[in-house]
């Protein structure tokens, strides 16, 4: 039985704006996200946001944000979906920036 799962459209590397990659990652929620991602690819369902109470939808919706400023990738696995870090994407647009956001210490 094929999956039903549908590609998401990803902006190309050349399609990336640093306001809108600055603005993903504004979000507390999101910024964990991106921190979970940074270590390699995970299954949607691995993420998971630091308040359990969050609805399903809110975690969808700061995917969507995450993945259309381009600063991760969705893609159907399966069942599920895979999430990844555009690390080398985000390096080649704007050096430096998502190392020095990783390297932050994160709030508390």
């Amino acid at each position: 039985m094929a999956s039903d799962l549908t590609e998401l459209t990803h902006p190309a590397r050349s399609e990336l704006r640093l306001t809108d990659v600055l603005f993903a990652l504004s979000d507390p929620e999101r910024l964990a996200i991106v921190r979970q991602l940074a270590d390699g690819p995970l299954d949607m369902a691995q993420c998971h946001l630091s308040d359990p109470s969050i609805p399903k939808s809110t975690k969808s919706h700061l995917m969507k944000v995450l993945r259309e400023a381009g600063v991760i990738r969705n893609e159907p696995l399966g069942r599920g979906r895979r999430l990844s870090l555009r690390r080398d994407d985000l390096e080649a647009r704007f050096p430096g920036l998502i190392g020095s956001v990783l390297s932050a210490p994160a709030e508390i």
